[in-house]
């Protein structure tokens, strides 16, 4: 009954009055959310598509996410294909012009960084490969710092009454996000050089900014399942190179990484990719605090 209920119900939603004077700030990731409301403060109410549990590469596009988009000011998107599965669903079904892309109301945060590991030529018979380069860079500070900036500034454009109340922000956010910085850079020294094994290719930019090497990859193509065969050949392959972590988020399984790890003398790191992939992961601060601690533990 409910399933048959929504197609009539959601036109209803689309239109119904909503208070307004903040700012409806909506991120596909919880990220993007969380980064609003830091800088933005009581001027917006900033809301995310998905959990930070979730895949983002495979999302339901349901009736709840097509009416945050109706209403929203302000749209935060991953970008380099990473949505492609389900947010242009969601855009032509929220029918919101502000958002759609290209309008002032959308933000490609890809569009801020400096995008790794793009292809010469992208080809369905290499995985699940982006044509625009590696989307998981929100998995780095450094990026998101960027990011950050670019949200400021969409604020300030969007709600240019409340400029001075972003810049007030913005130079708290700062100092504290300066201060995180050079702290997380300080304790991960004593990892560096380090050789791990990733579950699938989304770390990339982590591993770039702490300085560590990716050995191998638990998937034998991006975003098909790993194989006990293909498990055993990593192994195989990195058996002399010394690995110490093996690297995954909270949402892939973690038998076969369990296994390899045991193998392979190695520790089994379920990092929190995402703001809300663990309890108490509630900032960007308390993410990097969470992934630094985990690396560094026992140094």
């Amino acid at each position: 009954m409910r399933a048959r209920l929504l197609p009539l119900l959601l036109p209803l939603l689309l239109l119904a009055p909503a208070a307004h004077g903040k700012l409806r700030v909506v991120g596909t990731l919880p990220d993007f959310a969380a980064l609003a409301r830091a800088i933005g403060g009581d001027r917006v109410e900033a809301m995310a598509l998905i959990k930070g549990t979730q895949d983002p590469h495979y999302v339901d596009a349901k009736p709840s996410m097509i009416v945050k988009v109706n209403r929203a000011d302000l749209l935060i998107s991953i970008g380099l294909g990473l949505e492609v599965g389900w947010l242009p669903v969601l855009l032509t079904q929220g029918r919101n012009g502000k958002v759609q892309v290209g309008a002032p109301g959308h933000l490609d945060a890809s569009s801020v960084i400096r995008p790794l590991e793009v292809p010469v030529k992208a080809d369905r018979a290499m995985g699940d490969v982006h044509g625009g380069g590696n989307p998981h860079y929100y998995t780095s500070p450094v990026e998101m710092f960027t990011v950050a900036r670019a949200i400021r500034d969409k604020l300030k454009a969007l709600d240019p009454e409340g400029a001075a109340h972003y810049d007030a922000r913005w130079s708290e956010f700062e100092t504290q996000y300066s201060s995180k910085l050079a702290g997380w850079r300080s304790r991960l020294a004593s990892v560096k050089g380090t050789q791990v094994v990733v579950y699938h290719q989304s770390w990339v930019y982590l591993l770039e900014w702490a300085g560590l090497k990716r050995a191998g990859v638990l998937e034998p193509k991006p975003g098909i399942p790993p194989s006990p065969a293909h498990v055993s050949r990593v192994l195989s392959t990195t058996r002399d190179q010394g690995v110490k972590f093996v690297i995954q988020e909270v949402y892939h399984p973690r038998r076969l990484s369990s296994v390899f790890a045991k193998k392979a003398r190695a520790r089994l790191l379920v990092l929190p990719s995402m703001v809300g992939a663990a309890e108490g992961i509630e900032t960007i601060w308390d993410k990097f605090d969470r992934i630094v601690e985990e690396l560094t533990d026992g140094e």
